[in-house]
């Protein structure tokens, strides 16, 4: 991305945040398979600052949506503590296959990492970490449903694998959904996020993201129109 690119994923910015619209399909870090990962690119975000700024939390590869960056080291501190917290507020819309007889619900199912040959996985397991997701339907099409997520923890994968727990998993899901049409994105985006005030005489900070277009055509068989305000 350019820097004119990446400035134009803004979503909220002041001195201490930004909320970037992270897209679909880019990792946040560099890693063995993510030779092109967003922190390239957090240098058009500095604004004459000396430094750029620092993810204070992370999404997988293929989530979109709102990613929240600290552009001081007080500012990363006092996010990375909300977040371990719990404190932060994040709603999640996903599509999905098939859904849930209820409207509304909550899960708790612990998850564990498991490693083998072919690489690691999250699966439901005892022995796992607590795990919490709440969740309710927001709209229904042939087929999918549409979904919105409120993760009480914060594990790796929590959506995708408590929605195939729930027995309906993320449209697009190649690890934990039905065999994926090829080309199809995982539906799934941090829709909104709400960060409590990080200091004495700020606000609350609440922002949403549009839908990805890669989810807009399902998001529309299940309901949704554009210029819908439904978020946490």
């Amino acid at each position: 991305m350019t820097p004119e690119q990446i400035q134009a994923r803004i979503l909220f910015k002041d001195q201490d945040v930004i909320v970037l619209d992270k897209p679909a399909g880019l990792a946040v870090h560099a890693g063995p398979n993510s030779p092109d990962h967003l922190e390239l690119y957090l240098g058009g975000l500095s604004f004459g600052w000396a430094a750029p700024p620092r993810l204070a939390h992370r999404l997988d590869r293929d989530t979109a949506g709102c990613l929240a960056l600290g552009r001081h080291d007080k500012s990363i501190k006092r996010l990375g503590k909300l977040f371990m917290q719990g404190r932060m507020e994040k709603a999640y819309w996903t599509v999905v296959h098939g859904g849930p007889a209820e409207d509304a619900g909550e899960i708790s199912a612990p998850i564990l990492k498991v490693t083998g040959k072919g690489g690691w996985r999250i699966i439901i397991d005892r022995a796992g970490q607590e795990a919490v997701t709440q969740w309710r339907v927001l709209g229904r099409g042939d087929g999918l449903t549409w979904i919105e997520c409120i993760p009480k923890t914060g594990r790796t994968h929590q959506i995708r694998v408590h929605m195939k727990h729930l027995g309906c998993p993320v449209r697009g899901d190649a690890y934990y959904g039905p065999d994926p049409t090829p080309g199809q994105m995982l539906h799934l985006q941090s829709h909104a996020i709400g960060i409590p005030p990080l200091s004495v005489n700020k606000e609350w900070i609440r922002v949403t993201a549009p839908p990805p277009p890669h989810m807009v055509q399902a998001l529309r068989g299940c309901g949704w129109s554009d210029g819908a305000a439904l978020s946490a």
